[in-house]
């Protein structure tokens, strides 16, 4: 017997990932038929399809709802959400393509890789059952191996991407054992289903045992001590714009996976998964921050950075509540902002046989170039947390949710662990304003192009530092 399809008007949610789904399926057979001096033509299609879907979700068309069964959920988070994943890979988009092209590594899959994952990550984002989440996740995470292994004749490049695929999948087991094991403490895979047994009382300790791996495999995605360790050999070893891409716009995918899993549907279990999220968030802090202290590598400083946002975007999670939830989503869209600048920043300073990625190779730049010099002196400030810069009040928010849900204790390590954070940013900003700049320093190359996007990324940290009222207004009405 076949079974019942849905009708058309039961998929106007899905009209922004259908639409993506159909143009990747185009520009795959498009790249076909051209050459390598026309393939910009399928990155610019790429990018507009980002921009278009975006406009879509901004536009409302769709509208909000539930399909597939339950399955797939519309609401104003996953909108937030799908709006701050789509306009973060556009702007990779900007910093691939004269990256990859001027080192004769861009293929027209890239592109096509980049859809498909923003794809997974806007399911990730709208998942109402368990299956949606594995389904998003899964989609997401073998792009990105792809994506890391762009440059098949480096071993750097292949070796980053095979650690990568082997914990990936590691965390990936982990998780779909964690939803095992709710699946069989609540008979339910449907979310809403799993909340209602939940604040029925039943589960016991198989449910909380299942929530825990669950917990586990979300952290690793996130990149969270202490399973952290994936994270400085890929970004270290993927060339810099692909760091830049799976480095900012998949956190959100990780904060949405993370508000349906533990709010929507574990959300009425007791306060002792609050408890595990903060040890997380105390072991992030600790270990990013201190391993970033002693690095000479730029990326590798980035790459472990991140894992101390992610303790602090973890904060605010383990605040809990809606308050709790929506600082954390503040932090994640300020945190990919950032990201996409601080990896952005290696990006324009590079050039082909100079990869930009040592803090010695910022030497001097204010001597050399005074506007580039402020531009990074913007992002490394507001990833420092100095105010007025977007940082300052993402840290503010996730800092003052910890203290709405009873763990001062919690705040305290925050606020100790961004004093300490400040001294690595400073480091960059010293050597680039007070060190003399090194004899056989290459010129920067960069196109203007690259500049103004470059530019527009690090002066929207000021921008939106300035006028974050309305972000941090759009992310509570998300969970009012």
């Amino acid at each position: 017997m076949i079974p019942n399809l849905p009708a058309a008007t039961e998929l106007l949610p899905l009209l922004p990932e259908l639409v993506l789904v159909g143009a990747a399926f185009a520009l795959l057979m498009l790249d076909l038929f051209l050459d390598d001096r026309r393939r910009i033509v399928v990155h610019g299609l790429a990018v507009f399809a980002l921009l278009g879907a975006a406009a879509m979700v901004v536009t409302g068309v769709g509208g909000h709802g539930t399909t597939l069964g339950g399955m797939f959920v519309r609401d104003t988070a996953a909108d937030v959400l799908k709006v701050a994943v789509l306009v973060i890979s556009a702007f990779s988009m900007f910093y691939i393509w004269p990256f990859l092209r001027a080192r004769s590594l861009y293929r027209g899959e890239v592109g096509v890789l980049v859809l498909f994952a923003t794809v997974g990550m806007m399911l990730l984002v709208s998942a109402g059952s368990l299956v949606m989440v594995y389904l998003g996740l899964e989609l997401l995470a073998l792009c990105s191996y792809a994506l890391v292994a762009i440059d098949r004749d480096s071993p750097l490049a292949s070796e980053a991407a095979i650690k990568y695929f082997v914990l990936g999948s590691l965390a990936s087991g982990l998780l779909l054992y964690g939803m095992s094991l709710v699946y069989g403490a609540t008979g339910a895979l449907d979310l809403q289903r799993i909340a209602s047994v939940i604040a029925s009382g039943q589960g016991g300790t198989m449910l909380l045992t299942g929530v825990v791996f669950m917990l586990a495999g979300v952290a690793f995605k996130f990149g969270g001590a202490p399973f952290h360790m994936w994270l400085p050999d890929v970004y270290t070893g993927a060339p810099t714009p692909i760091t830049l891409f799976i480095g900012s716009a998949p956190k959100l995918a990780s904060f949405g996976m993370a508000y349906r899993l533990f709010e929507v549907g574990a959300g009425g279990l007791d306060d002792r998964w609050r408890l595990l999220v903060a040890v997380i968030a105390v072991a992030s802090l600790a270990l990013g921050n201190l391993a970033a202290m002693v690095q000479s590598n730029l990326k590798r400083m980035l790459a472990y950075s991140t894992v101390s946002h992610v303790g602090f975007l973890f904060m605010g999670i383990a605040g809990g509540g809606s308050q709790g939830f929506a600082a954390a989503m503040f932090y994640a869209i300020s945190y990919s902002l950032m990201a996409v600048a601080a990896f952005g920043t290696i990006v324009v300073m590079s050039s082909r046989g100079f990869e930009a990625d040592l803090i010695d190779d910022y030497r001097g730049l204010n001597a050399r170039s005074p506007w580039l010099a402020g531009l990074i002196l913007c992002v490394m400030a507001s990833l420092a947390g100095l105010p007025p810069f977007l940082g300052f009040w993402a840290k503010l928010a996730v800092l003052k949710a910890a203290l709405d849900g009873g763990m001062l204790w919690l705040a305290i390590v925050g606020i100790v662990f961004a004093v300490v954070g400040a001294f690595y940013y400073l480091r960059v900003v010293k050597a680039m304003y007070f060190d003399s700049p090194a004899p056989d320093a290459p010129p920067i190359t960069s196109s203007r192009p690259l500049r103004t996007v470059f530019a527009v990324n690090a002066l929207a940290l000021l921008a939106l530092g300035i006028a974050w009222n309305p972000v941090m207004a759009w992310c509570q009405r998300a969970f009012s």
